[in-house]
């Protein structure tokens, strides 16, 4: 309480341990970017069999973060990469940059390139790095891929009662359960295991996931998918905006800039897109079909309990002719349908 309120009034200087969180991400041979987080925190403690409490006081430790500005950060991918940021206000730090040396090369089977993340800054006094270099990892698709899939979270593969009365499931079921006790939606692991394995059945094809959770969340949600055994991809969250923030506020929403931006980082790629009915990705995603018509090869919208969102979703896709959208109540009538259009086996 003492950390906090100095914080709040601007006098607190003193750190009391550095924790650098890289977040999954995404790069192609030549171009990288990668984000992440300084914090004054300690990393999350989840386990299986942890109380109510325990549980209680996780989502309190995500929430009130102790965000670093003005660090001095290093990546370093060795003989090939080393760049220098600097953390913003909110502790986030960012690298981005085209490069001529071949990233590819140091990929593994899957396309994953590792690389570390150094804390520069002089640590003083009794402060406590966590680990220092931080371990991180970004995604270079193969160019034998034969498509990607970019998946929403929140109610597609996850249950969050996004569409809840005032929302009060999606608070209950992210913030009151433990990320180890949340089930993934019927058959999703299998399915996206099978998209990830495509025709070829060599696991090639990227798979990237979006939520409108924020940052905060990064831990827990990596965790769930690890988990439940989704394929490895890039986890794409949002800013935490509050009723102070100064900045702008983005003119297209968070999914459909995240979307737009993977669909130019790799224009010779197409993908499927697999979203719910009860928020707004079925809007998104036929815009964006509408846009990129040449690269969508398919849209899966996971129907919800809520039947004034699904008459307004239907609606919407009934005329919808540009891309296959299809509504399917769980991940049986999805796989059905990549079997029958030779996106799986």
């Amino acid at each position: 309480m003492i950390k906090r309120f100095k914080k709040l009034i601007g006098r607190y200087r003193n750190l009391e341990q550095i924790y650098v969180i890289p977040y999954r991400s995404y790069g192609t041979y030549s171009h990288l970017y990668v984000k992440g987080r300084v914090l004054d925190n300690e990393p999350l403690k989840i386990v299986k069999d942890q109380s109510v409490y325990r549980t209680i006081k996780n989502t309190y430790k995500q929430f009130d973060s102790f965000e670093i500005p003005d660090a001095n950060m290093e990546l370093v991918i060795p003989d090939k990469v080393n760049l220098k940021a600097q953390t913003n206000d909110e502790g986030y730090f960012l690298f981005e940059k085209t490069i001529d040396q071949n990233l590819s090369e140091h990929a593994d089977d899957e396309g994953w390139v590792n690389y570390d993340v150094y804390y520069n800054d002089k640590v003083e006094g009794k402060t406590r790095m966590i680990t220092n270099p931080s371990k991180g990892e970004f995604l270079v698709p193969q160019v034998d891929a034969e498509y990607g899939v970019i998946s929403d979270i929140d109610d597609t593969i996850l249950h969050t009662g996004v569409a809840s009365f005032l929302k009060w499931r999606l608070l209950k079921n992210s913030l009151l359960t433990n990320a180890y006790k949340r089930i993934p939606l019927n058959d999703a692991p299998d399915l996206y295991q099978k998209l990830h394995r495509g025709r070829s059945g060599k696991n090639k094809n990227p798979m990237f996931y979006l939520s409108n959770s924020p940052w905060n969340m990064y831990e827990y949600l990596k965790l769930f998918l690890d988990y439940n055994k989704f394929p490895k991809g890039p986890i794409l969250l949002r800013d935490l905006r509050t009723p102070f923030e100064s900045t702008i506020k983005p003119e297209k929403p968070h999914k459909q800039k995240e979307i737009t931006n993977i669909l130019k980082t790799y224009p010779d790629l197409k993908f499927i897109l697999i979203g719910d009915s009860g928020e707004h990705d079925a809007s998104i995603y036929t815009d964006i079909a509408a846009q990129y018509s040449d690269r969508i090869l398919a849209i899966y919208l996971r129907s919800v309990n809520h039947k004034k969102r699904m008459e307004r979703v239907r609606s919407l896709i009934d005329n919808f002719d540009t891309v296959p959208v299809l509504m399917v109540e769980d991940s049986n009538e999805a796989e059905k349908h990549a079997r029958e259009n030779g996106f799986i086996k």
